[in-house]
């Protein structure tokens, strides 16, 4: 059977409960069929969580001093794109559990301390996104990020063990 990611498959698609067909175009290509296509939209929705609250928090140091306006719509416009990057996250990771197999104690427990990095990262993000206290935003804002960085360094231990 062809792997996702196998030399002789281009793409392929599956319709019904049998196993897809490869479309063979080129053996010098990968295939990309829909597990390739889950994870690729994984890995986006992770680099627009992770890097924008990088990104997001690096910005705030310098906007603070030239246009402290500025933050709280900059903070909004991301919300927009954060918030359904965050469901991409945790229905593409639910799709990746589903086909899981049999897998190691070690593996199983990795990912129960990954689930709880996500949840700790969700409520970080969201509590910032509602206190009003400027400390009690940041250190929200920074255990949302911390632990959206566990999340990521699990998640390639994962990857990598499987």
């Amino acid at each position: 059977m062809l792997r996702s990611g196998s030399p002789s498959t281009f793409c392929r698609v599956t319709t019904g409960a049998t196993a897809p067909v490869p479309l063979v175009l080129d053996d010098s290509v990968l295939s990309i069929d829909i597990d390739v296509i889950r994870v690729t939209l994984h890995v986006l929705a992770a680099t627009i969580w992770v890097g924008g609250q990088i990104v997001l928090q690096a910005l705030v140091g310098p906007l603070r001093r030239v246009a402290p306006a500025a933050i709280a719509p900059a903070a909004r416009a991301f919300a927009w794109v954060a918030w359904p990057a965050f469901a991409v996250l945790i229905l593409t990771g639910g799709w990746m559990l589903a086909g899981a197999g049999e897998e190691s104690d070690a593996w199983k427990m990795t990912l129960m301390v990954k689930m709880v990095l996500v949840l700790v990262s969700g409520v970080g993000a969201a509590l910032h996104t509602f206190l009003k206290n400027p400390t009690l935003k940041g250190i929200s804002a920074a255990i949302g990020l911390v632990s959206a960085l566990g999340v990521v360094l699990l998640g390639v231990s994962i990857v990598e063990a499987g």
